[in-house]
């Protein structure tokens, strides 16, 4: 642990984001206060993600072959994308920035940052957890992305290739075949897909069973959680911020205080001076318990993280469990469970992996994805802001995989302040 004399921050945010922040700052010595406003730790987009870590197949959201596919995402009843607008300046803005961003050069250079990033992410995540002990049903199972066209393969060539130049891991291009005999749970679906890119290096982890662990390691070295309380009003004078009111009474006074509270840290930062481009993307997720059929089929259910581009869903194993996640809703703050989502999934599901039976509760799940139009997370101090608030922000699909590197360098950033 760090030695340098000790800081006292104030972190608003108990999500992936804001639970690895918290835990850099501690273990670099900083006295941590958390500020939640759900009565646990990831009650909002970390709580049922998508559980895969994705290190090196990291092709931003807004890439250029998005133009060729919006008219089919947009109008398709059944389309995984579904754009709802919204009387909200900052929607359209985002839209507009977002598609500013799908061109070959944004994209390659979102991809080199991305890349560089989610390695650091890789240490900083991997060191904790052979210093912790944290138990949160990580592995290493690899990945395959499918794709379904052989030009949406020769597409990910591509960018397998540019990946490469940009040191990312060992990846290969993988007929259905091949695909197959790397997850036989996919012998059923072989007809639909012309092959996949295949990583070694891919893992997976329960998000919400990391976000407990770190609040528990958090307050069992001292750090003090606030749970069920709300920010609700930050006192400003000369340039800085001198504490926060919260809905519970307190009057948290800190040296540094980090928003990082998903997609609603775009409004909190508003009322402080600083726009950020953070839109909440929604998702869905349920979770299949598979451990009556694994008992007897053990080939019923994927051993490797599987990625369907074309039905942008996704499925990670989670011991007895199979998590299944995907859409992209921009909807503005609608956050109900749509059922006709959970149905999609569920039948996304019963057509990639016909042996796995959907019994007893799915847990479905919505979260709200905060994302950039570039898919860069957000992290440090911003233009216009007092100058001891920090951003740790923006993350979007990228959660899980980005965290622990976005809070090595938020550490860096406050070590030098």
């Amino acid at each position: 642990m760090n030695t340098e004399p000790s800081q006292h921050v104030c972190i608003v945010g108990a999500g992936i984001a804001g639970l690895a922040t918290a835990y850099a700052l501690q273990q670099a010595g900083h006295r941590i206060t958390l500020i939640e406003r759900a009565e646990r730790p990831a009650a909002g987009a970390s709580g049922g993600n998508g559980a895969q870590l994705s290190y090196s197949y990291v092709q931003p959201l807004a890439d250029p072959g998005i133009w060729k596919m919006l008219p089919k995402l947009l109008l398709e009843k059944d389309s995984p994308l579904k754009f709802k607008p919204q009387i909200d300046p900052r929607q359209w803005s985002w839209g507009l920035q977002f598609l500013g961003a799908c061109n070959r050069q944004t994209s390659q250079d979102s991809t080199r940052e991305l890349l560089s990033l989610a390695a650091q992410s890789r240490i900083a995540f991997e060191a904790a957890l052979e210093r912790e002990g944290l138990a949160c049903e990580h592995h290493t199972p690899g990945k395959l992305v499918l794709y379904a066209t052989q030009q949406g393969l020769d597409g990910a060539a591509q960018q397998v290739r540019l990946q490469s130049t940009l040191g990312g891991a060992a990846q290969r291009i993988v007929d259905a075949a091949e695909t197959v005999r790397l997850e036989p749970a996919l012998a059923g679906y072989a007809s639909r897909i012309a092959g996949a890119v295949y990583t070694p290096s891919e893992s997976a982890a329960d998000c919400r069973m990391l976000c407990e662990q770190l609040s528990a390691l958090l307050a069992a070295r001292g750090a003090e959680l606030h749970y069920g309380a709300q920010a609700l009003a930050y006192d400003v004078q000369g340039g800085a911020i001198q504490s926060l009111r919260t809905s519970a009474g307190s009057q948290i006074r800190a040296d540094h205080f980090v928003l990082a509270s998903g997609w609603e840290s775009a409004s909190q930062a508003h009322a402080l001076g600083v726009r950020i481009p953070v839109y909440p993307l929604k998702g869905y997720s349920i979770t299949v318990d598979a451990a009556n059929t694994l008992a007897t089929s053990p080939q019923a259910a994927p051993s490797v993280s599987v990625t369907d581009t074309a039905r942008k869903v996704v499925f990670a194993r989670l011991g007895d469990r199979v998590r299944v996640a995907g859409m992209v809703e921009i909807v503005g703050r609608d956050t109900r469970v749509e059922p006709e989502r959970i149905t999609s999934l569920a039948q996304s599901t019963r057509e990639v992996f016909p042996q796995l039976p959907l019994q007893g509760d799915l847990r479905p799940w919505t979260g709200m994805r905060p994302a950039t139009p570039r898919g860069l997370p957000i992290t440090g101090r911003q233009r216009g802001g007092p100058r001891n608030l920090w951003l740790q922000t923006g993350h979007g699909a990228l959660g899980l995989t980005l965290a622990f590197g976005s809070a090595a360098e938020l550490a860096r950033q406050i070590g030098r302040a």
